[in-house]
C-alpha cells in the first residue's frame, strides 16, 4: 500500500508549457465537470482540502500539480462539458488536456473518473476511446457511489460498463464522503510511479 507522508499543491499550469520541470512521474485525473475529481485526490491522499472542491461545475481551470511524497504528482485537470465558463475558456482547457495527454513525457497513467449517479456521456465515451489509443495504463472510477443504494450502484455500473465496452469488474467504486473503495486503486497507482 502507498503511503503519502508529503502532500503539497505545487502549482497551477495554464498548459505543458508552465508545467513542473524535471523527470518526476506523473498521474491525470480527468472527468466531466463536478463528478469528484478533486475530492478524490483528496480522498487519496488522506487530506481533507488540498485539492479545491466545489459544488460549482468549471472550478478548476488550469492543470493542478500536487507533489506528493516529493517524487511524483497528481495531476487534477480541468473537468470537460459543462462549466459557467465562456466557450473559448472551454477550447483552451480542452487544448491543454489533449496536449498535455499526448505529449507529456512524464504521464504514468490517467485515472478516468466518472458520477455513478449518471449515464455516460458521448463526452466520456470520447474520452474513454482517447485513453484506449494512448496506450497508457488507465482507471475508470466512478465517484458518488454513497449517494444510491447498493442495488441502483450495481445498475447503473452495469449500464456504464455497456456503454464504455467494458467488463464491470474494471470498475473502481469509491465513495471518498463514506471513504471507501480506495485501497485497490492505490495499489494499482502505486505500482505506476513508485
Amino acid at each position: 500500500m502507498m503511503k503519502i507522508n508529503q502532500a503539497v499543491f505545487e502549482k497551477s499550469a495554464p498548459s505543458i508549457v508552465h508545467a513542473p520541470e524535471g523527470d518526476k512521474p506523473e498521474i491525470a485525473f480527468v472527468g466531466r465537470s463536478n463528478v469528484g475529481k478533486s475530492s478524490l485526490i483528496n480522498y487519496l491522499i488522506n487530506r481533507k482540502r488540498l485539492a479545491r472542491t466545489s459544488s460549482a461545475p468549471g472550478r478548476t481551470q488550469t492543470l493542478n500539480y500536487y507533489l506528493l511524497n516529493d517524487s511524483f504528482y497528481f495531476v487534477d485537470f480541468p473537468g470537460y462539458g459543462y462549466a459557467k465558463a465562456s466557450k473559448g475558456m472551454r477550447n483552451q482547457w480542452e487544448r491543454a488536456r489533449e496536449e498535455y495527454l499526448l505529449k507529456r513525457n512524464q504521464l504514468r497513467g490517467v485515472v478516468h473518473v466518472i458520477d455513478i449517479r449518471h449515464d455516460a456521456s458521448p463526452l466520456d465515451i470520447e474520452m474513454l476511446n482517447f485513453l484506449r489509443g494512448l496506450k497508457l495504463p488507465f482507471f475508470v472510477v466512478l465517484t458518488k457511489a454513497d449517494k444510491i443504494s447498493r442495488s441502483k450502484r450495481m445498475q447503473n455500473a452495469q449500464k456504464l460498463a455497456n456503454a464504455f465496452s467494458m467488463g464491470i469488474d474494471q470498475f473502481y467504486l469509491i465513495s471518498s464522503e463514506k471513504k471507501f473503495g480506495k485501497e485497490s486503486l492505490i495499489k494499482e497507482l502505486a505500482k505506476l510511479v513508485i
